[in-house]
């Protein structure tokens, strides 16, 4: 029998657990589905699927990490995305969806993510990760 390894997957939820300065609270914000005030405060909209609070919550944790603890925009929301989606979305899973997924909304739902953390993860690929893709699209599409 051929043994496989599959990576754990993220889980910002353990992650806020083990980062006790953090406080977790919950606001409806009409316009915004988290955000960070400074570097020891996460505030979440509640109204969300858990797959979106995860990605939520994760990007919010990206920007602590980051440093940011004012409002930030263009270059600095786009590094929180990108990093909060590396987190998320592992390349062995993300290669695995992709081989049997009819579209990038099927394989949002396999990976547990919406689907601007899915297109935060593939616009931030390493030129070895987009290779990977470009192989196996040439091994299931390219050889038909």
């Amino acid at each position: 029998m051929l043994a496989t390894t599959v990576a754990a997957m993220y889980h910002p939820w353990r992650r806020l657990r083990d980062q006790p300065h953090i406080d977790l609270v919950w606001r409806r914000m009409p316009t915004r589905r988290g955000m960070t005030v400074g570097a020891d405060l996460i505030v979440l909209h509640p109204e969300q699927f858990q797959y979106e609070r995860r990605c939520s919550l994760a990007h919010e944790m990206a920007h602590i990490d980051l440093g940011h603890i004012e409002a930030c925009g263009g270059r600095g929301e786009c590094r929180a995305r990108r990093l909060a989606a590396r987190w998320l979305i592992d390349m062995d899973r993300l290669l695995d969806a992709l081989r049997w997924a009819e579209d990038l909304r099927e394989v949002a739902d396999e990976l547990w993510v919406d689907e601007p953390t899915l297109m935060a993860r593939l616009d931030g690929l390493t030129d070895d990760e987009r290779a990977q893709i470009v192989r196996l699209y040439e091994e299931t599409e390219g050889g038909c």
